[in-house]
Protein backbone atom coordinates (compact mmCIF):
# COMPACT_ATOMS: atom_id res chain seq x y z
CA UNK A 1 0.00 0.00 0.00
CA UNK A 2 1.30 3.67 -0.68
CA UNK A 3 1.54 5.90 1.64
CA UNK A 4 -0.18 8.90 1.77
CA UNK A 5 2.20 12.17 0.32
CA UNK A 6 2.22 15.47 2.17
CA UNK A 7 0.33 17.92 1.26
CA UNK A 8 3.38 19.98 -0.61
CA UNK A 9 3.76 16.90 -2.66
CA UNK A 10 0.66 16.57 -4.06
CA UNK A 11 0.21 20.49 -4.85
CA UNK A 12 3.61 20.16 -6.85
CA UNK A 13 2.99 17.12 -8.62
CA UNK A 14 -0.93 18.80 -9.58
CA UNK A 15 0.91 21.68 -11.06
CA UNK A 16 3.53 20.12 -12.40
CA UNK A 17 1.00 17.50 -14.31
CA UNK A 18 -1.16 20.12 -15.38
CA UNK A 19 1.55 21.93 -17.24
CA UNK A 20 2.37 18.68 -19.05
CA UNK A 21 -1.32 17.43 -19.54
CA UNK A 22 -1.57 21.38 -21.41
CA UNK A 23 1.01 21.04 -23.36
CA UNK A 24 0.79 17.36 -24.61
CA UNK A 25 -2.64 17.60 -25.41
CA UNK A 26 -1.98 21.07 -27.51
CA UNK A 27 0.72 19.26 -29.35
CA UNK A 28 -1.38 16.56 -30.41
CA UNK A 29 -4.71 18.63 -31.44
CA UNK A 30 -2.10 20.91 -33.20
CA UNK A 31 -0.77 17.63 -35.33
CA UNK A 32 -3.88 17.14 -36.04
CA UNK A 33 -4.69 20.82 -37.21
CA UNK A 34 -1.67 20.67 -39.27
CA UNK A 35 -3.65 18.34 -42.25
CA UNK A 36 -5.79 21.72 -42.62
CA UNK A 37 -3.07 23.49 -43.10
CA UNK A 38 -3.49 25.38 -39.46
CA UNK A 39 -0.69 26.23 -36.25
CA UNK A 40 -2.71 27.05 -33.07
CA UNK A 41 -2.51 30.55 -33.80
CA UNK A 42 -4.71 30.31 -36.65
CA UNK A 43 -7.20 27.77 -36.02
CA UNK A 44 -7.70 28.63 -32.37
CA UNK A 45 -9.44 31.92 -33.70
CA UNK A 46 -11.77 30.49 -35.71
CA UNK A 47 -12.78 28.36 -33.35
CA UNK A 48 -13.89 30.78 -30.90
CA UNK A 49 -15.15 32.58 -33.49
CA UNK A 50 -17.59 30.20 -34.52
CA UNK A 51 -18.37 29.29 -31.00
CA UNK A 52 -18.97 32.88 -29.73
CA UNK A 53 -20.69 33.59 -32.89
CA UNK A 54 -20.90 36.54 -35.16
CA UNK A 55 -19.57 40.04 -34.62
CA UNK A 56 -16.78 39.89 -32.18
CA UNK A 57 -14.51 42.89 -32.45
CA UNK A 58 -10.68 42.42 -32.63
CA UNK A 59 -10.49 43.21 -28.70
CA UNK A 60 -12.73 40.80 -27.27
CA UNK A 61 -11.11 38.17 -30.00
CA UNK A 62 -7.78 38.99 -28.13
CA UNK A 63 -9.24 39.17 -24.65
CA UNK A 64 -11.03 35.15 -24.96
CA UNK A 65 -7.62 34.41 -26.61
CA UNK A 66 -5.54 35.64 -23.93
CA UNK A 67 -3.39 37.78 -26.57
CA UNK A 68 -2.36 41.33 -27.31
CA UNK A 69 -4.17 43.02 -29.77
CA UNK A 70 -1.01 43.24 -32.53
CA UNK A 71 -0.39 39.52 -31.85
CA UNK A 72 -3.98 38.73 -33.19
CA UNK A 73 -3.89 41.68 -36.21
CA UNK A 74 -1.37 39.19 -38.02
CA UNK A 75 -3.21 36.20 -37.35
CA UNK A 76 -6.30 38.17 -38.80
CA UNK A 77 -4.68 39.16 -41.64
CA UNK A 78 -3.73 35.79 -42.85
CA UNK A 79 -7.01 34.66 -42.09
CA UNK A 80 -8.37 37.48 -43.98
CA UNK A 81 -6.54 36.98 -47.08
CA UNK A 82 -6.89 33.13 -46.96
CA UNK A 83 -10.44 33.64 -46.96
CA UNK A 84 -11.77 32.63 -43.84
CA UNK A 85 -12.44 35.75 -42.25
CA UNK A 86 -13.90 39.43 -42.80
CA UNK A 87 -13.64 42.49 -41.15
CA UNK A 88 -17.15 44.50 -41.03
CA UNK A 89 -16.63 48.13 -40.47
CA UNK A 90 -19.51 49.42 -37.24
CA UNK A 91 -21.42 51.98 -38.36
CA UNK A 92 -21.81 54.33 -35.33
CA UNK A 93 -17.80 53.48 -34.48
CA UNK A 94 -15.36 53.65 -37.66
CA UNK A 95 -12.71 52.55 -35.64
CA UNK A 96 -13.86 49.36 -34.51
CA UNK A 97 -14.18 46.18 -36.56
CA UNK A 98 -16.15 42.95 -36.37
CA UNK A 99 -15.30 39.41 -37.26
CA UNK A 100 -17.29 37.28 -39.19
CA UNK A 101 -16.57 33.99 -40.56
CA UNK A 102 -17.27 32.89 -44.35
CA UNK A 103 -18.54 30.16 -45.60
CA UNK A 104 -15.16 28.50 -46.23
CA UNK A 105 -13.91 28.87 -42.54
CA UNK A 106 -17.55 27.52 -41.35
CA UNK A 107 -16.64 24.21 -43.45
CA UNK A 108 -13.16 24.40 -41.69
CA UNK A 109 -14.78 24.77 -38.47
CA UNK A 110 -16.75 21.67 -39.16
CA UNK A 111 -13.66 19.31 -39.44
CA UNK A 112 -11.71 21.70 -36.38
CA UNK A 113 -14.56 20.52 -33.91
CA UNK A 114 -14.27 16.92 -35.43
CA UNK A 115 -10.72 16.49 -35.45
CA UNK A 116 -10.77 18.35 -31.48
CA UNK A 117 -13.27 15.99 -30.56
CA UNK A 118 -11.75 13.53 -31.80
CA UNK A 119 -8.34 14.11 -29.53
CA UNK A 120 -11.08 14.38 -26.80
CA UNK A 121 -12.19 11.03 -26.90
CA UNK A 122 -8.62 9.44 -27.20
CA UNK A 123 -7.79 11.56 -24.19
CA UNK A 124 -10.10 10.85 -21.72
CA UNK A 125 -11.86 7.94 -23.04
CA UNK A 126 -12.62 5.19 -20.29
CA UNK A 127 -12.34 7.67 -17.54
CA UNK A 128 -15.36 6.90 -16.00
CA UNK A 129 -18.08 10.34 -15.81
CA UNK A 130 -17.80 10.82 -12.44
CA UNK A 131 -14.04 10.78 -11.91
CA UNK A 132 -14.20 13.67 -14.59
CA UNK A 133 -16.82 15.26 -12.95
CA UNK A 134 -14.78 15.47 -9.78
CA UNK A 135 -11.53 15.98 -11.92
CA UNK A 136 -13.26 18.75 -13.41
CA UNK A 137 -14.42 20.30 -10.27
CA UNK A 138 -10.95 20.97 -9.28
CA UNK A 139 -9.53 22.34 -12.19
CA UNK A 140 -12.38 24.79 -12.01
CA UNK A 141 -11.52 25.86 -8.75
CA UNK A 142 -7.98 26.18 -9.34
CA UNK A 143 -9.04 28.36 -12.71
CA UNK A 144 -11.17 30.63 -10.39
CA UNK A 145 -7.98 31.02 -7.40
CA UNK A 146 -5.94 32.20 -10.56
CA UNK A 147 -8.42 34.65 -11.93
CA UNK A 148 -9.88 32.95 -15.15
CA UNK A 149 -12.59 35.36 -16.39
CA UNK A 150 -15.88 34.21 -16.48
CA UNK A 151 -16.64 34.08 -19.95
CA UNK A 152 -13.44 31.62 -20.28
CA UNK A 153 -14.17 28.93 -17.22
CA UNK A 154 -18.07 28.83 -19.07
CA UNK A 155 -16.59 28.40 -22.38
CA UNK A 156 -13.86 25.45 -21.23
CA UNK A 157 -16.89 23.91 -19.48
CA UNK A 158 -18.69 23.84 -22.42
CA UNK A 159 -16.67 22.46 -24.39
CA UNK A 160 -13.90 20.50 -22.10
CA UNK A 161 -10.70 22.43 -22.95
CA UNK A 162 -9.52 26.16 -24.04
CA UNK A 163 -8.75 25.33 -27.07
CA UNK A 164 -10.61 22.26 -28.05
Amino acid sequence: MEEPQPLAQLQWRLGRTIGQISRRWRARLDARMAAFGLTEARWLPLLHLARAGEGLTQRELAARLGVEGPTLVRTLDWLEREGFVQRRAVPHDRRLRTLHLTSRARALHRRIEEAAAAVRAEILGGIPEAELAACLSVLEGVAARLGAPPEEAEEEQAHGHRAA
